[in-house]
């Protein structure tokens, strides 16, 4: 597809937001006008990156079903997204995610060890218990509080960033929604404010297919893409292929440059598919084939970067193998690590004296009543 300039007015993007930008062929070569200029080393740790995810997100899995935590939900097969956007930003962007972007966390080298205590609501969750699992907080790795009311993120994501402009800052935001997710009043809403008031802002849809256990038609898209959906709202619009890590980068990368230079809000269209259940409380067998993922036309996002490097003569099967391990031993390691300050089958929780902190700056006479009333 081709490549328009980041100037390019909102509706003559229409035809990027009904096709699929993608840069990874079949043969894994790098082809067309979206191929990125990029690093090798970064698409190495982009790489690297993406198989911690996968190996983090199997091993949380493990966890869960062993009742050390009550609750979790994998990306596996959407790495790429989050792992290539997070590169193609700033470190002082702010990422508005939903809980499948824990690669955003992975490659800006945030500690497992906090991420896992969170996800086991233990003694050192930096969040005291009060997020359920996977809904992290990190404003210093730019990443923000997760809510468990769905499109929340867009909304707050385009203030976010308009405030970043009115304070003649370059710092851009970037929010993340699914696909069932576009059902939402705050998606339309975003969009209109997003579109009025030029926030620097890029509004990623995650297409996955899947919506919990209805397929992305129920939210309407059989019938127009998502994409179309911003070209509509009068913001520039990219259909991209979200297995292939190039073609991430290269559409982050054009639509950060848009916002940071004040041209526009972008909506971006990530194609992909949750190989896995929609989370621990699924069971994907009961509405589509248990063998569906290895079906899926795009493939597998870190099978195909492999490929892409391998032939590029910066990776090797050996090399691959060998970071598998070392991976999957990290991994191990900080889990363990973790699990020394409680699991939910263990205990070691927070004090309730604790509930009462870090609300207010000057705790109100109510709470002080309360807390005397528990004796602590």
């Amino acid at each position: 597809m081709r490549r328009p300039e980041v100037d390019v007015a909102p509706m003559d993007t229409r035809d990027l937001a009904y096709s699929l930008i993608s840069v990874i062929d079949a043969e894994g070569n790098a082809v067309g006008p979206w191929v990125p200029q990029i690093d090798i080393e970064v698409v190495r740790k982009g790489l690297r990156a993406m198989m911690k995810t996968r190996v983090f997100d199997s091993r949380m899995l493990m966890a869960q079903r062993q009742k050390k935590m009550s609750f979790y939900m994998q990306s596996l097969g959407e790495e790429a997204i989050g792992t290539a956007q997070a590169l193609a930003l700033n470190e002082d962007d702010m990422c508005f995610p939903t809980y499948r972007q824990q690669s955003i966390l992975v490659v800006r080298d945030y500690p497992m060890v906090d991420m896992i205590c969170q996800l086991m609501s233990n003694e050192r969750d930096p969040l005291k218990g009060r997020q359920l699992p996977v809904m992290y907080s990190v404003k210093k790795a730019g990443f923000f509080s997760i809510s468990g009311n769905l499109a929340t993120q867009y909304i707050q994501a385009v203030g976010w960033g308009m405030a970043s402009a009115i304070k003649g800052d370059t710092k851009i935001a970037s929010a993340w929604i699914g696909d069932g997710a576009t059902a939402e009043a705050d998606f339309d809403t975003a969009l209109t404010f997003a579109h009025v008031y030029r926030a620097p802002v890029i509004l990623n849809v995650v297409n996955n297919q899947w919506a919990i256990s209805t397929f992305q038609a129920i939210a309407g898209g059989e019938d127009t893409t998502f994409a179309a959906r911003g070209v509509g709202c009068g913001i520039a619009s990219l259909r991209v292929d979200g297995n292939d890590f190039l073609a991430v980068y290269a559409a982050s990368r054009w639509a950060a440059e848009r916002a940071r230079r004040n041209l526009g809000p972008c909506l971006i269209e990530w194609v992909t598919y949750r190989a896995g259940p929609h989370s621990t409380s699924d069971d994907p067998s009961k509405y589509r084939p248990g063998d569906d993922w290895s079906h899926f036309p795009l493939g597998d996002p870190i099978a195909r970067l492999k490929q892409y490097l391998i032939k590029a003569g910066a990776w090797s099967e050996q090399e691959h193998e060998e970071t598998q391990k070392r991976l999957e031993a990290e991994v191990l390691a900080a889990q363990k690590e973790a699990e020394q300050y409680g699991t939910m089958a263990s205990g070691h929780t927070f004090s309730p004296a604790e509930m009462f902190d870090g609300i207010y700056k000057d705790m109100p006479e109510h709470l002080r009543v309360q807390r005397q009333q528990l004796g602590i």
